[in-house]
C-alpha cells in the first residue's frame, strides 16, 4: 500500500492542475507545487514495480508520466535541442523563442527583482546591474528608502532613466532603463501599479521598439483569487497588442496555473504571432525556484518570470539570489527585431 498511498496525493493535485476551474486559494496555492509532487510520483511508481504489482505500478508510471510531461513539455525539449545544434559554437548563447525571422534585431539585457518591501541589498542589486550589463531593470515592491539607496549605489548613472512609485509596503515599483523610456499607461483594475512603457532600440539603424509592462499581481490568497484571476487575464488582453511585448516581474503564479497559460496562449487562441514565450520554461528551468529564497521554509517555485511576444528571442536566462529579499532575480538577453 505504500505506492498508493505516494501516488494517492499526486493523483489529487493532477486533477486541480488538468482541470482549468476557478480553484479557491488553498487549492491555487498548491497547485503551485505541482512540479515536486514528480517526486512522490517516482517513489509510488518504483514501490509499484518492486511489489510486483501492475495494478499498482501501471498508474503510479502514468502518473509519473503526465508530471514529467507538465515538467518538460516535448516542444519545449525539441526547441531547446534544435537551439543547442544550431549554435555554430560550443557555450555561445543561443535564441530561444518563435520564428527566427530574418529582420535586424536589437540585444537588450533585462533583469527583474521582487525587493520584498524594499528589504533587497542595493549594493547588490547595483552590483548585478553593473556586472552582466543590465540595460533594463524592473523591480517591484520598491520603498521610497531602497530607492534612495540604489542611488546612493550609482544605479541612476548605469540606468539614468526611470519611471517609478515608489511605496512602503509592496504596492512600489520602477523601471530603471539606459535609454528613454515612454510612460504608455497601467493595467486596468489592478492592485499594484503595473505600467507600461515604451523604448525605441537600435537595430543597426533601424527602430526596434519595445512595450514593457513591470508586473506584480495579487498574490491568490483567500478573497484575493478572483481579483488575481483578472490582473492575469487583463495582462494576457494587453499583451495581445501588436508589436514587441515584454512583460517580466512577479506573476504570482506558475505554469501549472491554468491561468497564466491562458495568458500565455490568449484566450482566443488567436494571438498574432503565435502564444507569448516564458523565458524559464523554454530554457527548461521549472526546477530553478524564485520564491522562497528567504521566510517560510517551502519547496520553491518559480513565481517570477520573464515573459516575451513571440518574436522577441531570450537567452541566457539566469536565477540570481538577492540578499534581503525573498524572491530571485531573474536575468535574461532579449534580441528584440526591428520594425516592418
Amino acid at each position: 500500500m505504500s505506492s498508493a498511498l505516494c501516488a494517492a496525493p499526486v493523483a489529487v493535485v493532477s486533477v486541480f492542475r488538468a482541470v482549468p476551474a476557478p480553484w479557491p486559494a488553498p487549492v491555487v496555492q498548491l497547485v503551485a507545487f505541482t512540479p515536486w509532487f514528480v517526486l512522490p510520483a517516482g517513489a509510488a511508481f518504483l514501490l509499484g514495480l518492486r511489489a510486483r504489482r501492475p495494478w499498482l505500478a501501471l498508474p503510479a508510471g502514468a502518473l509519473l508520466a503526465l508530471q514529467l510531461l507538465w515538467l518538460f513539455p516535448p516542444d519545449q525539449v525539441a526547441d531547446r535541442l534544435l537551439a543547442r545544434q544550431t549554435d555554430p559554437l560550443q557555450g555561445q548563447e543561443e535564441s530561444i523563442g518563435q520564428g527566427t525571422g530574418q529582420r535586424p534585431s536589437a540585444e537588450l539585457k533585462v533583469m527583474t527583482l521582487n525587493a520584498w518591501k524594499g528589504q533587497a541589498d542595493a549594493a547588490e542589486v547595483v552590483r548585478l546591474v553593473r556586472e552582466n550589463g543590465v540595460a533594463l531593470l524592473a523591480v517591484q515592491e520598491l520603498s521610497p528608502a531602497l530607492e534612495r539607496r540604489l542611488d546612493a549605489e550609482g544605479l541612476g548613472a548605469l540606468l539614468p532613466h526611470r519611471i517609478s512609485r515608489s511605496r512602503d509596503g509592496a504596492g512600489g515599483g520602477a523601471v530603471y532603463s539606459s535609454r528613454p523610456i515612454i510612460p504608455v499607461d497601467s493595467v486596468d483594475g489592478s492592485a499594484f501599479h503595473m505600467p507600461t512603457v515604451q523604448l525605441e532600440l537600435d537595430a543597426g539603424g533601424r527602430q526596434a521598439p519595445l512595450t514593457v509592462t513591470n508586473v506584480h499581481t495579487k498574490a491568490p490568497v483567500w478573497g484575493r483569487a478572483s481579483q488575481w484571476r483578472s490582473e492575469l487575464a487583463a495582462l494576457g488582453r494587453l499583451a495581445a497588442r501588436p508589436g514587441n511585448m515584454l512583460l517580466l516581474g512577479d506573476f504570482n503564479a506558475t505554469l501549472d496555473h491554468a491561468e497564466f497559460r491562458q495568458m500565455l496562449q490568449g484566450q482566443d487562441r488567436n494571438r498574432p504571432g503565435g502564444p507569448l514565450v516564458d523565458a524559464g520554461a523554454a530554457a527548461l528551468a521549472r526546477l530553478v525556484p524564485t520564491w522562497p529564497m528567504a521566510g517560510p521554509p517551502l519547496p520553491g517555485v518559480v513565481i517570477d518570470h520573464i515573459v516575451t511576444g513571440p518574436q522577441v528571442h531570450s537567452s541566457g536566462y539566469a536565477v540570481l539570489p538577492v540578499a534581503g529579499s525573498d524572491h530571485a532575480a531573474l536575468l535574461a538577453t532579449l534580441s528584440v527585431p526591428a520594425e516592418g
